[in-house]
């Protein structure tokens, strides 16, 4: 099994399904945010966005990308990452790019469970800026989330279902 990059808008689950079909296919987990936390020393990327700003994070999360040695791994990726750089094509050319597509008002659904201050990109919206923002974002980002390898709904779909695709990939 190739390298699988799973990509999609924050909210969609690309760690908590990542865990679960790394566990399923037996092959290590990377969570990106983890590699940029790590190698830069912060406890978050919230921090690291608050002292370095936006473009260092993206920049350092594409060194992250550049940097996987792994043969075999689920890897989630940060909401923008294949939006920057030459991030998609790298994916592209190292495995398979699992797109996790949600509807806006799931999205919206599960990003109001969480902490929003905790996102820097949402911190400080009410709902109506909420759900404008993540209307927005999704639609500047299909584009380039629309060129993954395959589409799966972790809400619609069975894991299992995806591990088929895969195999027969």
């Amino acid at each position: 099994m190739p390298l699988i990059f799973l990509i999609g808008f924050m909210g969609s689950g690309k760690t908590t399904f990542g865990r679960k079909l790394a566990a399923k296919l037996k092959v290590e987990f990377v969570d990106i945010d983890d590699v940029v936390i790590s190698k830069h020393q912060v406890k978050s990327i919230k921090e690291l966005i608050e002292v370095k700003g936006m473009d260092f994070f993206r920049q350092a999360e594409s060194d992250a990308l550049r940097s996987l040695t792994n043969a075999e791994a689920v890897i989630s990726t940060g909401g923008g990452t294949p939006c920057y750089f030459d991030n998609l094509g790298l994916m592209k050319g190292r495995g398979v790019v699992v797109f996790l597509q949600l509807e806006e008002g799931a999205i919206f659904s599960r990003l109001k469970t969480t902490n929003l201050d905790e996102r820097p990109l949402l911190k400080g919206l009410d709902d109506e800026g909420l759900k404008a923002f993540i209307h927005d974002k999704l639609e500047e980002r299909m584009p380039f989330y629309n060129r993954a390898d395959m589409t799966f709904n972790p809400m619609k779909q069975k894991i299992e279902e995806l591990i088929t695709q895969l195999q027969s990939n």
